[in-house]
Parts: structure tokens; C-alpha cells; sequence
């Protein structure tokens, strides 16, 4: 929240105009118009015309209405396909030019490494894009650690605040729900998990949404990895 969406807001027009000829730039803003067209009866929401290719004063007035469109659907936190990916591959060029880094926490990667020593398997969630996850622990404070999960799921497979999208998992991954373990800080994502009949375990760290007292005393709680003892996959 402090790093990568930032980024994106102060930098999206610049890639826009960096990057305007590159066929995924275009598929980007394909999907962004699109996207758009959908919102159009939305509050607030920003329309993207289309180029007649008319000249530079057209490409910019273009250029600004995604701008909008992007810094207006960040504004309510949307998930949608079309802004996931543009930040996804933002996110990528960042990464790769060292402008930003994914931060781990230290307990994560010694206790990770033991759950897969354990024989237990490692999948990421998130409502952001398989590609952003990937760049995330490819270029992370610890080094290249992409190697420690065994699959990503992002919001293709449904919203993380649908009971739907955990069933959909388990069933790609050929496990019970009731053998998965699903960690969050956000409590509608654990409802949607429980109903699913999945574990959960709710993380605290620092920067994160405080919980309400029900919250707290309902929830299994951790603060570090450590605090987790698993079994023994059989």
C-alpha cells in the first residue's frame, strides 16, 4: 500500500507514453476501455475514448482519461482484470529496474522452507495479478524466493471475499478444504474462507487494518510464522 500503489499513481502516465506502441500496452488499454464501458452507469465513473489517430493533442486526451480512469478505480480499491493487469506489468518494469522491491518479512521464508521440508505445499492468493505475485518474491528483500510456492491463484479464480473462490482452489490443487490452512488479514476474506470450511488464521502486522474486539476474540490470531505449528503432511 505504501509502495506499489503509490508507484503506480505517480507513474502511469509516464509508462502510458513510454510504453503507448507495445502491443501489451494496447491489450492493456483494450481491456481498460472496456472495463470502462462496463462502469459507465458507476458514480464518478471515467470514460476512455477512442483514438482517431489524429495527432499528439488526441494521444494525450486519451492518455489523461486513463490516467483518471486508473487513479479513479484505485480511489475504491477495485479489483478488476483490466486494472490488475496494467499494474502487473508496471509493476514488472519497476522490478526489474530495481525501482521497487517486495518486502518480506523475516519469519517468512525459514518458516516456509520448513512447512515444504515438512511436505507441506505453499500456494499464494491475492487479489493481486499471478504475474504481481511473481515479481513480488522474484525481486524481494530476500532474494529470489519464488521457488518456495507451489502455485498462485489471483482473482480469475474468484473474489477472495467469496466462500466459491476457496472450493475452486481446492479443487485445482486436489485437496480437501478442511486440509487447507488459509492466512489473511482482512476478516471478510477469513468469513468467505470458513464457509468454505477452510482453516484460518488471521496475521497481524505492522501497517495492517486494526481488528474489532469480536474480531480478536473470534479469530485464531498470529503475529509471525513462528507462531504457527502445523502437522505433518501424510
Amino acid at each position: 500500500q505504501e509502495t506499489l500503489f503509490p508507484y503506480i499513481k505517480n507513474n502511469v502516465k509516464e509508462y502510458l507514453r513510454t510504453h503507448w506502441e507495445e502491443e501489451e500496452c494496447q491489450r492493456d488499454v483494450g481491456l481498460l476501455r472496456k472495463q470502462a464501458q462496463q462502469d459507465s452507469s458507476l458514480d464518478g465513473a471515467v470514460p476512455i475514448p477512442l483514438e482517431s489517430g489524429s495527432g499528439e493533442e488526441e494521444l494525450e486526451q486519451v492518455i489523461q482519461a486513463i490516467v483518471d480512469n486508473v487513479h479513479w478505480q484505485m480511489s475504491l480499491d477495485r479489483k478488476t482484470t483490466a486494472l490488475k493487469q496494467l499494474q502487473g506489468h508496471m509493476w514488472r518494469a519497476a522490478y526489474a529496474t530495481g525501482h521497487v522491491k517486495g518486502e518480506i518479512f523475516k519469519d517468512v521464508v525459514p518458516a516456509v522452507r520448513k512447512w515444504r521440508e515438512a511436505g507441506m505445499k505453499v500456494y499464494v492468493y491475492s487479489s493481486g495479478s499471478i504475474e504481481a505475485q511473481k515479481l513480488l518474491f522474484r525481486y524481494s528483500t530476500e532474494g529470489d524466493i519464488l521457488e518456495l510456492f507451489d502455485g498462485h491463484f489471483d482473482t480469475k479464480i474468484g473474489p477472495k471475499v467469496e466462500s466459491e473462490s476457496y472450493r475452486r482452489i481446492a479443487a485445482s490443487i486436489g485437496c480437501a478444504t478442511n486440509n487447507i490452512l488459509f492466512l489473511t488479514d482482512v476478516p471478510r476474506e477469513a468469513n468467505a474462507a470458513e464457509e468454505a470450511d477452510t482453516h484460518v488464521a488471521v496475521v497481524i502486522r505492522p501497517g495492517n487494518a486494526g481488528l474489532t474486539d469480536d474480531e480478536k476474540s473470534y479469530y485464531s490470531l498470529i503475529s509471525s510464522f513462528t507462531e504457527l505449528f502445523l502437522p505433518s503432511s501424510t
